[in-house]
């Protein structure tokens, strides 16, 4: 897999007053993540080439992936694929970056969704909503110690999309 081939179609930028090491542990551990994640459950193994795995609430694998580069605690990319039927073989690999940066007495989180094949909008509406809600709660979490509490459902349009290509969904 060439990263260079791969183009960002999600970015999101956030500050968070926190410190760069904190913001890592969040994006990395399970511990953290069920708290901000609704319940999902992240394990990352922190080497090139290790394993990337989110646990939905029951323990099943829900995205599967890899890391591409660690460099704690500013820089992870993985890729991220959700084990849905058929999606991955549909879609491509997505590959998402972490960038931490400090930034004054905060630290400057953006995030980056890239594929390396034009993807639809109405497919990228799951990640342009999902995103948001993902990162607010990590904000929130470690700003004042609780997490927000944000009920999402996948869109339609991307459900609707998915179907058409053939892709299955939950």
């Amino acid at each position: 897999m060439n990263i260079a081939d791969f183009k960002p179609a999600i970015v999101y930028t956030i500050y968070i007053a926190s410190t760069p090491e904190k913001v890592w542990e969040a994006l990395t551990t399970a511990e953290f993540s069920r708290k901000y994640f609704s319940g999902f459950a992240v394990e990352t193994e922190l080497r090139v080439g290790g394993a990337f795995v989110a646990r939905a609430p029951d323990g099943s694998v829900h995205i599967s992936g890899e890391v591409i580069e660690c460099d704690p605690p500013r820089k992870l990319i993985i890729t991220w694929n959700v084990n849905w039927p058929a999606l991955v073989e549909k879609l491509g690999v997505t590959l998402v970056t972490y960038q931490i940066e400090p930034a004054g007495d905060a630290v400057r989180l953006t995030l980056i969704q890239a594929h390396d094949r034009p993807i639809s909008d109405d497919i990228l509406s799951g990640g342009r909503q999902g995103w948001p809600a993902i990162l607010s709660s990590l904000k929130s979490l470690l700003e004042t110690g609780n997490a927000l509490v944000i009920k999402t459902e996948p869109p339609q349009r991307m459900l609707e999309a998915l179907k058409k290509l053939g892709a299955g969904t939950p």
